[in-house]
């Protein structure tokens, strides 16, 4: 039958891909299994079978795209660069169309309706916070358990950032929207806080508008293409009058800034696109912001993918870090995945979790207490499996703290 579909992988896209194996090392999957099949260069190669009617899209091949993490770690090692990630996503749009399960239509429910509703976001954060205070979460099993031990301590009380209005502290300099996302707003409120209180400092006006909704990286991850163009469209019209856009969550950068193949005027939006750390390396290094005397204090620095795959962000974290007196301590050349990847955790519980350990032993290598991570989920892994008390923070709540340290009167704190 082949690809039904518009997300499919192209002819051209997979023609790209010279079957050197150069991604292979680079692939977490494949340097648990040692599978051909679970690597890049394999599911590549059944891709471009069925595309060519030599394979079906059969439970042989469901496996192996869906176990591919979708960490992206071959794209930044290819020499044909292969567009992976969208030919990845595209293919579990097939699968989707091809393959529906009552579990892939309930996970189109729960990404494209629960999570970009902010009312029933804000109820399962309430719930969620009960069950951490009654300690409810210890009877959860399997993956889902990991996920919540990797939470933050709630705060129910925490007013929201979404339709607030910040005016800058110094000089205008535009107008800077910030992303409030599906889960950062409720659970990782804090880094929100620096976000805004660092565009405020440097000479933006901050809004957070409410006509947006969730970014849609994990639709689009998981195959469901439809949700993902349908909350793009809204975003693309909720932020048409900032000058920069920025998102605090390196895995929902990564995709606001491949909206061009989601929905018209995606491509101008995408340009307008900052993943925070970018924006704030940025006016650390104008003199926006200032640096402050090296405290001696060690952080490891662990790179979410889609910052350092997909984004090719890699300086920025360490420079924001140094910047606050720290000194970042690499855990890991190749920026293995962590085994987080969304949703992955729960629906590969086996593979996330060995990765998981793998990434934690890094850390705890080194000796370090305290770790700087860009992304919610890979900062929930972490903490999940890391068994000494480590701090896993954002390197901008790092440098916040030591901002508002220095002269608290003058930054922007938690919205009352």
């Amino acid at each position: 039958m082949g690809y039904q579909t518009v997300d499919a992988p192209t002819s051209i896209e997979l023609a790209a891909c010279v079957q050197c194996g150069l991604c292979l090392p680079h692939c977490p999957t494949f340097r648990l299994t040692g599978k051909e099949s679970a690597s890049p260069r394999g599911r590549l190669a059944a891709m471009r079978a069925v595309l060519e009617g030599a394979a079906e899209v059969d439970a042989a091949f469901d496996e192996a795209i869906s176990f591919c993490l979708g960490c992206r770690a071959c794209e930044a090692v290819c020499p044909g660069l292969v567009p992976y990630g969208r030919v990845l996503e595209g293919t579990r749009a097939e699968l989707v169309v091809q393959r529906p399960s009552p579990g892939r239509r309930l996970r189109a429910f729960g990404l494209g309706r629960i999570l970009p509703n902010r009312g029933l976001m804000r109820v399962v954060a309430l719930g969620l916070a009960l069950a951490q205070r009654l300690r409810l979460t210890s009877f959860v099993r399997g993956g889902a358990a990991r996920a919540l031990a990797g939470l933050r301590r709630l705060e129910p009380s925490r007013p929201s950032w979404v339709g607030r209005t910040v005016e800058p502290v110094g000089e205008p300099r535009g107008t800077a929207m910030v992303l409030s996302g599906c889960v950062m707003d409720g659970w990782f409120g804090r880094v929100h806080d620096a976000t805004v209180g660092l565009l405020q400092e440097a000479g933006y006006r901050v809004e957070i508008p409410p006509a947006q909704t969730c970014c849609g990286a994990l639709a689009a991850h998981d195959g469901h293409a439809d949700v993902a163009r349908r909350l793009a469209a809204q975003n693309v019209a909720a932020f048409a009058t900032a000058d920069v856009i920025v998102a605090d969550a390196a895995g929902c950068s990564a995709h606001l800034k491949e909206y061009a193949h989601l929905t018209a005027g995606g491509a101008e939006f995408s340009e307008r696109v900052k993943d925070v750390t970018e924006i704030v390396a940025a006016m650390i290094a104008d003199g926006s912001l200032p640096t402050f005397e090296p405290s001696g204090e060690r952080v490891a620095v662990q790179d979410p993918c889609h910052l350092r795959h997909a984004q090719r962000i890699v300086s920025e974290p360490r420079s924001i870090l140094r910047a606050a007196g720290l000194e970042p301590v690499e855990i890991d050349p190749d920026g293995l995945c962590c085994g987080a990847a969304g949703i992955y955790t729960v629906l590969r519980p086996n593979a996330s979790a060995e990765l998981g350990r793998m990434k934690a032993a890094q850390i705890e290598a080194v000796g370090v207490a305290a770790v700087s991570s860009a992304n919610p989920g890979c900062e929930m892994q972490l903490r999940a499996n890391l068994e000494s008390a480590t701090r896993v923070s954002h390197p901008i709540e790092w440098y916040y703290e030591k901002l508002t340290a220095s002269k608290p009167d003058r930054y922007a704190s938690a919205p009352q």
